[in-house]
């Protein structure tokens, strides 16, 4: 993973990325640029370097999205209209945030405690509802992104960069969207697209939801509608927790209930500590009807024996006009 230096200026920081090569018995230290002062006003550019925050693996930015957060932990305020519209989760008011669609390196995949092929999308109608997953594809908070420069030409190992980007050293940042990166966006826009993000936090875990819908299959008896969610699970206390079990409550607008129970998550029971203390991943979804909503709670055990049952936050499960969802992307 990725270790920050301080030199003596604290607004230029030289960090380093470890490098673990398996004929090493040695972990090396390189160098990959200095850290920039991050913006707390304004969005950061296509073509920008970073180092995620929490996760710590270098990115490059394509493009924002701006979301509507609905934040259970903020009150709301009685007195003033709340966000209501009779789904699950949007009693809770929103703000509106922006989020980035960046490429993850390559490189630092093996090391990071989140799914790098979470970015899924459905094969066309004659491809009996396969699923396909684009790796090395991430969604960022602003405040998650540490940005960074460097004179390298090539300072991400992504298969898409060339492809997406053009380094063009007189710009700031030095790096430029090629046609095909605007083509992509304009192209795969509905099923890329980032509107809702739920967020609640439990005993001092905060659990995060962003749900997306991938479309709709049809066959001569039904409608199957597909959505993926990704969850990320952050401890902000100072005691370890682990999660156990996971129980999720799915709704229906055909008026079917499920209930799914299950140990851990993705097959893993992460744990939670100070020097780890997120975990991310992605699922996917279908009913039989055009939406619903889908709640639930993480079994999490505590450092000191405590269990409890981390709240995740309700949210919708809406689906959109089907005309520009059955094209892959490119």
């Amino acid at each position: 993973m990725n270790l920050i230096r301080r030199s003596s200026q604290l607004l230029v920081i030289t960090f380093k990325c470890y490098v673990s090569p398996k004929c090493s018995n040695h972990t090396r230290l390189a160098e990959i640029g200095k850290l920039d002062t991050p913006k707390v006003q304004g969005k950061y550019s296509t073509g920008q370097l970073f180092l995620h925050r929490v996760f710590g693996y270098r990115g490059i930015v394509l493009f924002p999205w701006l979301a509507r957060v609905y934040d259970r932990d903020i009150p709301n305020k009685r007195d003033k209209p709340s966000d209501v519209n009779g789904s699950v989760g949007k009693e809770v008011k929103s703000k509106t945030h922006t989020f980035y669609q960046v490429l993850i390196d390559s490189r630092d995949c093996p090391y990071i405690r989140a799914q790098t092929e979470a970015v899924t999308f459905l094969g066309n109608q004659n491809s009996n509802k396969s699923l396909y997953a684009i790796p090395g594809l991430d969604y960022v908070a602003h405040e998650d992104i540490l940005p960074y420069s460097c004179s390298h030409e090539q300072p991400l190992h992504h298969e898409l960069f060339d492809k997406f980007l053009v380094h063009m050293p007189d710009k700031d940042p030095p790096f430029v969207a090629q046609q095909t990166l605007r083509t992509w966006q304009r192209k795969n826009h509905p099923w890329l697209e980032l509107s809702d993000v739920h967020k609640e936090t439990t005993e001092n875990v905060r659990v995060t939801v962003i749900p997306f819908y991938m479309g709709c299959r049809d066959s001569p008896t039904s409608s199957v509608y597909w959505w993926r969610y990704c969850i990320r699970l952050e401890n902000l206390g100072e005691l370890t927790v682990q999660l156990r079990e996971r129980h999720w409550r799915i709704f229906s607008l055909s008026g079917t209930l499920e209930t799914v129970r299950g140990r851990g998550v993705v097959g893993q029971e992460p744990v939670l500590s100070k020097s780890l203390p997120a975990f991310q991943y992605s699922s996917h979804v279908s009913l039989q009807a055009p939406s619903g909503h889908m709640w639930g709670t993480f079994r999490m055990e505590r450092e000191d024996g405590f269990t409890f049952d981390c709240r995740i936050p309700p949210f919708s499960l809406e689906s959109k006009n089907e005309d520009s969802l059955n094209t892959p992307p490119v």
